[in-house]
C-alpha cells in the first residue's frame, strides 16, 4: 500500500502528447520523444526503463517525477463454457476492480470499470453494494485495456464501458480515457469500437454530445414507467423516464448516433407484457434498439431472472410492434459474471 505520507506523482499514462511535450520542455528535451514515450506508454510497459530509445538519464528524470499505473491480478477467472475472461485487479491504492474479456466472431471486446464502486444504487446490481468509493484515473481505465490484453493473448478490437462504475459520474476522467485510447499514436482503437453505458445523468447527455464522439451510447433503461422504474433505480426520481427520453432525442440529434437501450429482464417486476407494451411506445418516439439482459442473480440481492416463457412473450410484443431487439447471450456463465460480484467475493475473505 502506498505511504501515505510520500507525494503522489502523476501517471504519465494519464498524459496526451502534447501534454508529454510540456513535460519534456521543462527537462529541455526535444518535443519529438513524447511520440516514443506515448506509443510506449499505450504498449502496456510496466516502467520507464523498458522505453530503451530514451536514454538513460531520461528514463531516471521521468521516473523520479512521474509513475506508470500498472495493475496486478489478484484473482483471474476463466469461463469453461465460452472462454470468456474476468480479470479483479489491484490498484495502487489496494482498491480493486474488476474487467471482463469476451470473444466474439467481429473481435475480442473488453468490458472495462470506470469508478471503484458506484453511487447510483441500482437494487438488482452488485456493484453498488457498498458505495462509491473513488473515481478511476484515465490511466487506470487504459491499463484494464492494455494488461487484460496482454494477459489474453489476443488484440483487443471493442472496448464497453459497462463494468464497475457509472462512467457519466467521472465524467472528465472517462473523456480523457477515450481521447487516450482513441489516439493515433497510440492503442488507437476507434470511437465506432467503444460503447459507454450509462444509468442516464441526463444533466450530462447534452456535454457528451457536443464533443459528437461518435461512439454508441447505451442507456440502462431496465423500466418503461416512472413507477417501476424509480423502485428498482434511485436515478430516475431526479427527472423521471420522460426527461431522459427528451435527453436521448437531443443526444441523437447532435450526434447520428442510434442509442442502444440496456434492459435487465427481471422476473415478476419489469417482464410482464404491460411493460412491453409501454418499452414498444418509448422506441416508437425514438427508432432506438433494445438488448433485453437475462439478469445476473447476485447473491446479495432477491431478484430472479425473467423465466424463458415470460422473455420469449417479451420478445414477441417488441417484435410485432417493429422495435429492433435483440437478447443478449450470456457469456461467463460459469464465472461471477455480474459486475461487482468478484471484488465483493474477495472484499469479504
Amino acid at each position: 500500500m502506498q505511504d501515505k505520507t510520500q507525494i503522489i506523482k502523476p501517471d504519465m499514462r494519464s498524459m496526451l502528447p502534447e501534454e508529454i511535450e510540456d513535460v519534456l520542455a521543462e527537462l529541455g528535451e526535444p518535443k519529438f520523444r513524447a511520440k516514443q514515450i506515448f506509443s510506449w506508454l499505450s504498449r502496456g510497459v510496466s516502467s520507464f526503463d523498458e522505453m530503451t530509445n530514451l536514454s538513460k538519464s531520461l528514463r531516471t528524470s521521468l521516473a523520479e517525477k512521474y509513475t506508470i499505473c500498472v495493475p496486478r491480478i489478484i484473482e483471474k477467472q476463466v469461463s469453461k463454457i465460452d472462454g470468456t475472461v474476468k480479470y479483479l485487479w489491484e490498484l495502487d491504492d489496494e482498491n480493486a476492480v474488476e474487467t471482463v474479456v469476451m470473444s466474439y466472431k467481429h473481435g475480442n471486446t473488453v468490458c472495462i470499470s470506470s469508478q471503484v464502486g458506484c453511487r447510483m444504487g441500482c437494487v438488482f446490481c452488485a456493484s453498488t453494494l457498498g458505495g462509491l468509493v473513488r473515481n478511476l484515473e484515465p490511466a487506470e481505465m487504459v491499463a484494464q485495456v492494455l494488461f487484460s490484453e496482454q494477459d489474453f493473448g489476443e488484440p483487443i478490437s471493442n472496448i464497453v464501458l459497462m463494468g464497475i462504475g457509472e462512467p457519466l459520474d467521472n465524467f472528465d476522467n472517462v473523456i480523457k480515457f477515450l481521447k487516450l485510447i482513441n489516439h493515433q499514436d497510440g492503442r488507437a482503437i476507434g470511437m465506432r469500437h467503444i460503447s459507454l453505458s450509462t444509468c442516464g445523468l441526463t444533466e450530462k447527455f447534452d456535454k457528451l454530445g457536443d464533443y459528437n464522439l461518435q461512439l454508441t451510447l447505451s442507456v440502462s433503461l431496465h423500466a418503461p414507467d416512472d413507477e417501476t422504474r424509480s423502485k428498482i433505480m434511485p436515478v430516475n426520481k431526479s427527472g423521471g423516464v420522460e426527461k431522459l427520453m427528451n435527453a436521448c432525442k437531443r443526444y441523437y440529434s447532435k450526434t447520428g448516433r442510434r442509442i442502444s437501450f440496456e434492459y435487465a429482464m427481471i422476473n415478476g417486476v419489469n417482464d410482464s407484457i404491460e411493460h412491453a407494451e409501454m418499452l414498444a411506445a418509448r422506441m416508437k418516439e425514438l427508432s432506438g434498439h433494445v438488448n433485453l439482459i437475462p439478469l445476473n442473480h447476485v447473491a446479495e440481492r432477491s431478484f430472479r431472472p425473467s423465466a424463458p416463457k415470460s422473455l420469449k412473450a417479451f420478445v414477441k410484443v417488441l417484435e410485432d410492434r417493429g422495435v429492433n431487439v435483440t437478447v443478449r447471450r450470456r457469456l461467463g456463465s460459469d464465472v461471477d459474471a455480474s459486475c461487482g460480484q468478484l471484488r465483493r467475493k474477495a472484499s469479504s475473505v
